[in-house]
């Protein structure tokens, strides 16, 4: 049986984590080098960083944060957002980055794909799809957090990407990120049955056993987690609060409310989900 992993995903903005709903309405939770290291020292499999407003500056500013996060933290690392260019990959590789997130990039220019996998090999190069649901039943990829419509159907975008070298895809539900409704387990399940690399299943995780029906019903090789798991610990991280006035929205960081479907968990907890389903994980 293969291992599962489980990645806790920080969406960054400027020095801060955020969370929004559908990727959209970024508060302010904490600082993500806190968050980062909480979840190194408690088991987690790799982390995912993403900047959120990288694609409205054409740039990946994670630069600094990535670099004191791989000196003390010995996880495999992914950074997205902005990444446009075989420089851009290589500027954030030196950064301490194991491997990238393409977007945007990779559906402009799908043979960049190709010209990043060759050039620095398929695993280091993840391609991340934003998918939403067509009232036809379709799933439709999507840039820009959701806004962009690019005119490709989602499950052949991935065998596609596939086909150009891509070495894993996480797959975001727009739909359902965080709503905590669940994992969108039809789209995670065709994405996973058409190609043959690893799938991460990104959205909607609201409890352990969300993340258990993403691996057994949605076929997922990984799963990408963040509201379930940052309202888990946010209030451990709240007396620097003064620091957060530069960036976001931090009356939510200061009233402690936690969205009501969500169901705040512990990497230790889900680790004992999938062991008692029989999910074999790396702890």
């Amino acid at each position: 049986m293969k291992t599962i992993r489980v990645i806790p995903r920080l969406d960054i903005k400027g020095p801060n984590l955020v969370k929004g709903i559908h990727l959209e309405g970024l508060r302010v939770l904490g600082k993500p080098e806190d968050f980062a290291r909480f979840y190194y020292d408690n088991g987690a499999d790799e982390l995912f960083f993403q900047d959120t407003v990288a694609s409205l500056y054409d740039r990946n500013s994670l630069h600094d944060i990535i670099t004191k996060t791989a000196k003390e933290i010995f996880i495999p690392l992914t950074v997205g957002g902005g990444l446009r260019t075989i420089d851009d990959i290589r500027n954030v590789l030196r950064a301490g980055a194991d491997k990238v997130a393409i977007n945007t990039a990779a559906i402009k220019n799908p043979h960049f794909i190709r010209e990043a996998s060759l050039k620095f090999g398929s695993s280091t190069i993840v391609i991340a799809i934003e998918a939403i649901k067509n009232s036809d039943g379709r799933y439709l990829a999507f840039m820009d957090n959701g806004r962009e419509y690019t005119g490709l159907e989602v499950v052949a975008w991935a065998k596609r990407a596939e086909e150009l070298g891509a070495g894993e895809i996480v797959i975001t539900s727009v739909d359902k990120e965080g709503t905590g409704e669940g994992y969108d387990l039809d789209l995670i399940r065709s994405v996973s049955e058409a190609v043959s690399v690893p799938v991460i299943a990104h959205g909607g995780a609201s409890s352990p056993e969300n993340i258990v029906n993403a691996i057994l019903h949605g076929k997922a090789d990984a799963v990408s987690i963040a509201s379930l798991l940052h309202y888990s610990i946010m209030q451990s991280f709240i007396n620097n609060s003064s620091d957060f006035l530069k960036e976001g929205n931090i009356s939510f960081l200061n009233s402690g409310k936690i969205p009501k479907k969500i169901t705040p968990c512990t990497l230790k907890e889900i680790r004992t989900a999938l062991i008692n389903a029989n999910i074999s994980t790396r702890l």
